[in-house]
């Protein structure tokens, strides 16, 4: 019983700091600036592609990062990211390289600004050098999608091979299925332990920040049935309120849930650790509830 009040409390103090540190007006600007940031990124995975002569990376890499996506929000911008890489593009290996750089970043930058409320820190480098920081994590997420997409279109030739020599397992064809989940699953669950880990100022351990990953996936896992549950029981509902930008909108308000949640879960693993730092403080402890107040 006394496990299960201390759990409330720290809900409860999280949901206050949550409030507190304007949580739903950083959430919207993280939901403008991954959106207006994923064709920039999409078109940087095509020039890195194009570099090593597997351009329809790019495109495999982009299925993978909507897959974990209601297909009611990825279903209308998945036309539109193909449409976009398959493109011919002369530009993105010079200017265009660079303002897609700049632009996927600004991304990086906007889950920098809700951590560091969150985790009660403050950034002291130059501006520079944490947009420096988060384009070196542009390129290296970009990169690594690709290795992740080179690994999915490889799992079919794989697959047959093993088919070939054992023909038994034909009845677990839905593998390949399942091995697309699973690669989309480890991009979300290693990205969120990178963005609390390393984009705030100061320093983690990985074993203090999975609270606030394992809460975000999970409500992100919730939320996104449920957001999915909306749009197929009410097909019409964001058309006839927004017409033409309805799918737009619908993608808007989809990472602005995203976002909110994932600062929801920053704000309770930065709960945890003030707890913490509080209980091994020697000197007298004011009350957990006091948490509330610090930045």
């Amino acid at each position: 019983m006394n496990r299960l009040r201390l759990y409330l409390e720290i809900l409860a103090i999280t949901a206050s700091r949550f409030v507190l540190h304007d949580a739903w007006a950083i959430a919207s600007h993280i939901a403008l600036s991954v959106l207006t940031s994923m064709f920039p990124f999409l078109i940087l995975m095509t020039a890195l592609a194009g570099l090593f002569g597997t351009g329809s990376l790019a495109d495999e890499a982009a299925d993978i990062i909507l897959e974990a996506w209601p297909k009611e929000v990825a279903g209308p911008i998945a036309g539109e990211v193909h449409h976009i890489l398959t493109g011919r593009r002369s530009d993105v290996l010079t200017i265009g390289l660079v303002l897609a750089l700049y632009f996927a970043s600004s991304g990086v930058e906007s889950l920098r600004v809700g951590l560091n409320r969150a985790y009660g820190v403050r950034e002291t480098r130059a501006w520079w050098l944490t947009r420096l920081e988060s384009i070196a994590f542009v390129i290296g997420g970009a990169l690594v999608m690709l290795a992740l997409a080179f690994l999915v279109v490889l799992g079919p030739f794989v697959w047959r091979g093993i088919l070939y020599w054992v023909p038994a397992l034909a009845r677990f064809g839905n593998i390949i299925d399942f091995l697309r989940l699973a690669v989309a699953t480890v991009v979300i669950v290693a990205g969120l332990l990178i963005a609390h880990k390393l984009v705030p100022a100061g320093r983690r351990s990985f074993r203090s920040v999975l609270p606030g990953v394992g809460v975000t996936l999970l409500l992100w896992l919730l939320g996104g049935v449920g957001f999915g549950w909306y749009l197929d029981s009410f097909p019409g509902a964001y058309a006839s309120t927004y017409g033409g930008l309805a799918t737009a909108m619908v993608a808007l308000i989809f990472l602005y849930t995203l976002g909110a949640i994932f600062l929801f879960g920053g704000e309770l693993n930065g709960t945890i650790i003030l707890a913490k730092r509080r209980r091994l403080n020697t000197e007298p402890k004011p009350p957990l509830t006091d948490v509330i107040a610090m930045p």
